[in-house]
């Protein structure tokens, strides 16, 4: 009987300390990408996703217009200007588990929201989502998550 309370209080205590070691906040990698067939060069920053863009995106040009690391907490929208009149709003919804983080994403256009999406991402994995017309071209979203 010792031996089995003994075995259960350490059950225990392992199940509660492996739930507390995912953290509740989210570092995220957001990079805002022009892409458009007006010539053929893929800017140096994006060489670990041109693979991806390639295989999703029908683009002959890929140039970094902004790379902002922010870091989420649950419930706590954060706002970053991507070009005069724009703005991507990231939120974490909840706190992640060992696997996936849930990130609501929202882009706003003089005001107006123009995509509104929830994201599930693995540690380490990038997102790309298409966006909206940029000049001669089309911007794409590549959101990473670290947790």
């Amino acid at each position: 009987m010792k031996y089995f309370v003994f075995f259960l209080t350490v059950s225990l205590a392992l199940i509660l300390f492996s739930a507390s070691t995912v953290p509740a906040q989210v570092q995220t990698r957001v990079r805002v990408i022009q892409a458009s067939n007006t010539g053929s060069t893929i800017a140096n920053p994006l060489r670990d996703v041109h693979g991806q863009l390639g295989s999703l995106f029908n683009f002959s040009s890929y140039q970094l217009l902004k790379d902002e690391t922010v870091t989420l907490s649950p419930n706590r929208p954060v706002e970053i200007p991507t070009h005069p009149g724009a703005s991507l709003q990231l939120e974490l919804t909840k706190k992640p588990t060992k696997d996936v983080a849930e990130i609501r994403v929202r882009v706003k256009r003089e005001g107006s929201e123009i995509l509104n999406t929830l994201l599930k991402l693995s540690p380490g994995k990038t997102v790309s989502i298409g966006g909206p017309k940029h000049g001669d071209g089309t911007i794409i979203l590549a959101i990473t998550a670290r947790f």
